[in-house]
């Protein structure tokens, strides 16, 4: 196991030299057994730099391919995003209208159940993979009235060429920042920055530390520290709250909120119980801040929480759309 994984997980009991109890790995969501931690212990091996630039190289293409194998039918509609963040909620006059940026739309699974559902919402809705972008525009639930999608990527693209400075409300970032190098999440986050209102905030939710799927990579899928490439060449990077916390206060946020959801996905007819691990938080642009906040910072290394929490769900489905991915 990596030694700031180590350091940021672990938790002992007793002196096991003396007493024979062996550390116990994990975190308050997920503590892992014995051979779960002899699992990452081995698994040291990082994938040759080489190999490591393609993927950077092709991270386009392998989402392209991803939605062309996929089209529209991987996942689920996002109808639990409501549930989790009342933000989405409009609670303005009919004569106002409440602006959201769905960074990492796919193919709509997020934004048309809210347009169906809230008349006084309007979208800006940007992918990194072009073929996603025009499943959306595709969909006859597409309004250009009311959506605006077009295909960015986040490291380098400039969102000010598609969304007005300081005019969105929320931002929406569900499973995204983890498929960015961490290298480049700062970046992504700058860019997000300058287009959200002062007040306005980023609705979070990504894969967690120690979450299942992270479990399951098998040696020569490593990439780095908790980051990690699938077989299809697309990537995961699995958050831990401090690492989210370091890179979203670098980027100009506060941290409103920031928690590990557990969720057990249970398949009552298999007799199957997969342990599922995400980050959710809310992170708010302060009032006073300018549309540029023009800062550097290293990102991805430990910090601290002062007051982590813990919410647990036990499903019969998986209501967060995601496959074990």
């Amino acid at each position: 196991m990596d030694k700031d994984m180590k350091g940021e997980a672990a938790a002992k009991h007793g002196d096991g030299s003396q007493n024979g109890l062996e550390e116990i790995i994990g975190h308050q969501a997920r503590t892992l057994t014995p051979e779960e931690t002899a699992k990452l212990d081995k698994d040291k091996t990082l994938i040759s730099e080489y190999k490591q630039r393609k993927f950077e190289l092709e991270a386009q293409k392998n989402w392209d391919l991803f939605y062309k194998r996929n089209t529209t039918k991987f996942f689920k509609d996002r109808h639990w995003t409501k549930r989790e963040f009342s933000e989405l909620i409009s609670e303005k006059q009919d004569s106002d209208v409440k602006t959201i940026l769905e960074v990492g739309c796919g193919v709509g699974n997020f934004i048309f159940p809210l347009l169906e559902e809230d008349k006084n919402l309007y979208f800006h809705a940007c992918d990194f993979s072009k073929r996603a972008v025009e499943f959306v525009k595709s969909n006859p639930l597409y309004d250009a009235a009311r959506c605006n999608a077009f295909q960015c990527d986040l490291t380098v693209d400039d969102l000010l060429d598609n969304v007005p400075p300081d005019t969105v409300d929320a931002v929406s970032m569900i499973f995204v920042l983890s498929a960015i190098h961490p290298d480049k999440m700062l970046a992504a986050l700058h860019n997000v920055f300058k287009v959200i209102r002062p007040g306005g905030c980023i609705l979070f939710r990504d894969y967690g530390l120690y979450d299942y799927a992270m479990l399951r990579f098998a040696p020569g899928h490593k990439l780095s520290d908790n980051f990690y490439v699938r077989q299809d060449g697309t990537r995961a990077y699995y958050f831990s709250i401090e690492n989210l916390e370091n890179v979203m206060t670098s980027a100009g946020f506060t941290v409103s909120k920031n928690e590990y959801v557990k969720r057990e996905t249970v398949n009552r007819k298999e007799g199957i119980c997969v342990p599922r691990i995400f980050v959710q938080g809310k992170f708010v642009k302060p009032l006073a801040a300018s549309a540029d906040p023009d800062k550097e910072a290293t990102i991805i290394s430990t910090g601290s929480h002062n007051s982590p929490s813990l919410r647990e769900v036990t499903d019969s489905s998986d209501s967060s759309s995601q496959q074990v991915t």
